[in-house]
């Protein structure tokens, strides 16, 4: 008896093999840029991680992520990200 290759099961399996390779590759040495960013809002003051390729967005994720922790509501949360952070400390 001749046996036959399941191609569904083979496409599939090389298809997650290649989308977990891509993942990998994604979130490895992307981060150019590292840093502690907080944020005080309404007597609140909230520090978070960031890292990004550019100083810009690692300081923009900080203090987006910051504010997402101080807040409720996307009134508050867009008031909250207006603001500057109140400290950087960039890491390496």
């Amino acid at each position: 008896m001749k046996k036959k290759t399941k191609w569904p099961v083979v496409i599939g399996a090389a298809f997650i093999t290649l989308f977990i390779a891509v993942m990998v590759y994604s979130s490895s040495g992307n981060d150019l840029y590292r840093a502690e960013v907080c944020v005080t809002f309404e007597g609140r003051t909230v520090c978070r991680n960031a890292a990004a390729t550019t100083k810009l967005e690692a300081e923009r994720i900080g203090a987006s992520t910051a504010c997402t922790d101080l807040t409720s509501g996307m009134t508050a949360l867009m008031q909250c990200e207006q603001n500057s952070p109140r400290q950087v400390t960039w890491k390496q």
